[in-house]
């Protein structure tokens, strides 16, 4: 039915850094202010857990945006099955067979698919405007996945 390469996001992992980096800094920062201040140690210890939180998960975005990660998605198929194959970088395919569903943001700048595979295991998968080839591509993909949806 429709299938779509997907492309390294450069612009929205600038963008992403831009809003990861001071908050893990600041975070970093305080924490290290705290745990010298003998008295504020308990804000220090989470401060510092904050700061590893968001940096974990701020790289782990950054890196699949960037098609890096051996669990980004690299293509998408939607069959006339209504079944949804995600490509991984990973070279694992995993099809989408049961509780399909279809998050698309108001902005129109992504969207999200959860589902689960043959074995019943469930996935969760977003997908951003600017890792798709072309804008038509994108959305005549949305289009197509909207029968997932509410």
């Amino acid at each position: 039915m429709d299938s779509q390469s997907l492309r390294p996001d450069m612009r929205g992992a600038l963008w992403d850094a831009v809003l990861y980096i001071p908050t893990v800094s600041i975070l970093a920062f305080y924490g290290l202010t705290f745990w010298y201040a003998q008295q504020h140690m308990p804000w220090a210890y989470l401060l510092w857990f904050m700061a590893c939180f968001f940096l974990i998960a701020g790289a782990t975005r950054i890196l699949r945006r960037l098609l890096v990660l051996p669990s980004a998605s690299v293509g998408l198929d939607v069959d006339k099955k209504r079944n949804v194959t995600v490509h991984l970088k990973g070279g694992q395919n995993v099809v989408l067979v049961r509780d399909v569903r279809y998050f698309k943001d108001y902005a129109g700048r992504s969207f999200g698919l959860s589902g689960a595979d043959h074995d019943g295991k469930k996935w969760q998968f977003v997908f951003h405007r600017g890792q798709f080839e072309s804008e038509s591509g994108y959305a005549r993909l949305n289009k197509v996945l909207e029968a997932f949806g509410d």
